[in-house]
C-alpha cells in the first residue's frame, strides 16, 4: 500500500485510491528510454541544419540525405539491439554510429 501526505498528514491509500494511482502510473520500459534517447538525438542535429532548408541557401545533397537519414532512424531500427548499436560510445564517451556525424561532402 502506498503512503500519502495531505495537508501534513501521512496515511496509507485506500483499496479506491491506490486503484487510481495505478491505473494513472506509467512504465517506462528501457527500450522506450533508448529511444526517446535517438529522438532526441536526432531532433538536435536536424535542428543545427534546419538554417539550411532557407530559401535563400542552397542545401547539399549530401546533407539532404543525411537529414533523411536521421529522420528514417525510428521506422529502420525498431529493436533494441538497433538502438543500442545507434547508441554505442568508445572509451572517450564519443558516439562510434556513423549516423551522428555530420558529412562534410
Amino acid at each position: 500500500m502506498t503512503r500519502i501526505s495531505i495537508n501534513g498528514t501521512v496515511r496509507d491509500m485506500t483499496a479506491e485510491e491506490q486503484a487510481e494511482y495505478d491505473d494513472r502510473k506509467v512504465t517506462i520500459t528501457e527500450e522506450q528510454m533508448k529511444l526517446q534517447t535517438i529522438k532526441d538525438m536526432r531532433q538536435v542535429r536536424l535542428e543545427a541544419t534546419d538554417w539550411m532548408s532557407n530559401s535563400d541557401v542552397t542545401m547539399p545533397d549530401y546533407i539532404k540525405t543525411w537529414r533523411q537519414t536521421l529522420r528514417d532512424l525510428p521506422q529502420n531500427n525498431t529493436s533494441e539491439s538497433q538502438y543500442d548499436t545507434l547508441l554505442a560510445r568508445d572509451s572517450d564517451k564519443k558516439l562510434t554510429n556513423s549516423v551522428w556525424t555530420q558529412p562534410t561532402s
